[in-house]
């Protein structure tokens, strides 16, 4: 990040200096108190339970060299404090304007599932070519963007952008800050329709994601997504579409599958080229096929992207493969829509060599769509063969129902990770293929803990 000095923060943020020397310089910016060090500006930005505004005087004696508020200085403070109407608005105008500052290319990732593996897989995809920066985790949000923006350097050429969204008015703000030059929508799910009511609300807010697109600007549509393949060629700017279907710009075929790996043949503009990636499942092969398309956007070869795909590994908790050699456990404990939930459940049943044991956890946001979403779910792990499934909260009762209803073998239900756990170890036998997945509030990782740590 670069430097500024307090009187420069207080003009980019619209704030006012009430105390402290304006030439007073600025090496990093910090939301959490924890995080302060020397130099630092501290944003206390306000939360549901808790004011940082009451640990402004503590960084400050950290070594934070200045801080923004919504108040007035105490009596006799001598650092900067910089007094705007809104921290959280301050730190984004201040994220926006060293976004500006940049010359570089900057993929935007948006869709209701998948984001933060295609992120991964676009930024393996130009890191032989390219000095790339990415969003670490899915720092995504309102505040979570602005800080990644901090990130980036003046000798990164490309840098690959995690965009969600929950509300109206969200990408509007973010697209504001990040500013995409090309940008990636993986999918339309149901993923926080509680909010936004329809799939077309939700392909709408995404959409923005194209806000500051100029002519010349590129976005990459998932063709296979009904919603998403009736925007190509209907919008101000250039669109490409990627997907299994011979009908998208690029499209896959000839799959292989070795061990965790998953080898295909991309058709593009009249030519192919085979590229393996170590992930399972269809959706792999698109995130990979979305990829693929970013790298030949920005110029770089097929030789140099496929050597980058080669070296892709899934985020921590994204269908992490770990083979124990008594049993298999895939965690996908991060988070779950019914999208990704049937996604997973397919790479369950695809490399499973005996009995297969689905432990899923309530799926949130669905609104008055979740009774019959996990319903569904239910019935696509029984029709796909699962062997066992262990539901967890008051959601998955209906998977349960749906998994019973639809024939399979066994169906058993929790109302704590430590129930479910329980029932796993219960009848955990040699050669069994297990898939641990529930939304984030679930905290189905602490399952995946358990299981690693008496497997260890």
């Amino acid at each position: 990040m670069k430097t500024w000095t307090a009187a420069e923060i207080a003009a980019l943020t619209g704030g006012i200096l009430l105390c402290g020397q304006g030439d007073t310089v600025i090496t990093n910016i910090q939301y959490d108190s924890r995080a302060v060090t020397d130099g630092s500006l501290f944003v206390p930005i306000k939360g549901a339970k808790t004011d940082p505004h009451q640990f402004i005087e503590d960084c400050l004696t950290k070594g934070a060299a200045a801080t923004l508020t919504e108040q007035d200085a105490p009596f006799g403070a001598v650092k900067p404090y910089i007094r705007v109407s809104d921290t959280l608005t301050a730190l984004q105008r201040l994220a926006a304007a060293y976004r500006q500052s940049l010359s570089l290319h900057v993929v935007g990732v948006t869709g209701s599932v998948g984001k933060t593996s295609t992120k991964e897989m676009i930024a393996a995809a130009l890191s032989e070519g390219l000095d790339v920066m990415k969003t670490q985790g899915n720092r995504n949000s309102q505040i979570g963007l602005p800080m990644t923006m901090f990130e980036m350097a003046p000798h990164h050429e490309a840098a690959v952008i995690e965009m969600g969204m929950s509300e109206f008015g969200e990408m509007d703000r973010l697209c504001d800050i990040a500013r995409p030059t090309l940008a990636v929508m993986t999918n339309i799910g149901k993923a926080h329709i509680e909010n936004l009511h329809t799939q077309e609300n939700i392909r709408s807010e995404k959409l923005k994601i194209t806000k500051h697109f100029t002519a010349d600007s590129v976005l990459l549509l998932n063709g296979d997504d009904p919603l998403l393949k009736v925007l190509h060629g209907t919008q101000p700017f250039r669109t490409v579409t990627f997907g299994i279907q011979p009908t998208n710009d690029y499209y896959a075929d000839a799959v292989e599958v070795s061990g965790f790996s998953t080898t295909f043949t991309c058709h593009y503009d009249g030519k192919t080229c085979r590229l393996t990636v170590p992930a399972l499942g269809v959706h792999s092969i698109v995130n990979a096929l979305a990829a693929f398309a970013v790298g030949r956007q920005l110029g770089l070869t097929e030789e140099t992207i496929a050597k980058g795909l080669s070296r892709y590994q899934n985020a921590p908790m994204r269908q992490q493969i770990t083979d124990f050699s008594s049993f298999v456990l895939i965690d996908d404990s991060y988070n779950a829509s019914p999208e990704a939930t049937k996604a997973s459940l397919d790479v369950l049943k695809s490399i499973a060599k005996a009995k297969t044991t689905a432990v899923l956890a309530d799926m949130l946001e669905l609104g008055e769509e979740g009774i019959g979403e996990h319903y569904r779910v239910g019935q696509h792990l029984a029709n796909s063969g699962i062997d066992r499934l262990i539901a967890i909260g008051p959601l998955s009762r209906y998977t349960a129902q749906g998994a019973s209803e639809n024939g399979c073998p066994s169906v058993q239900t929790a109302d704590t990770n430590a129930q479910a756990y329980d029932l796993l170890k219960a009848s955990l036998t040699e050669g069994d293929t297990i898939l641990v997945k529930g939304s984030r509030s679930m905290h189905t990782d602490e399952i995946v803990k358990w299981l690693t740590q008496d497997h260890a």
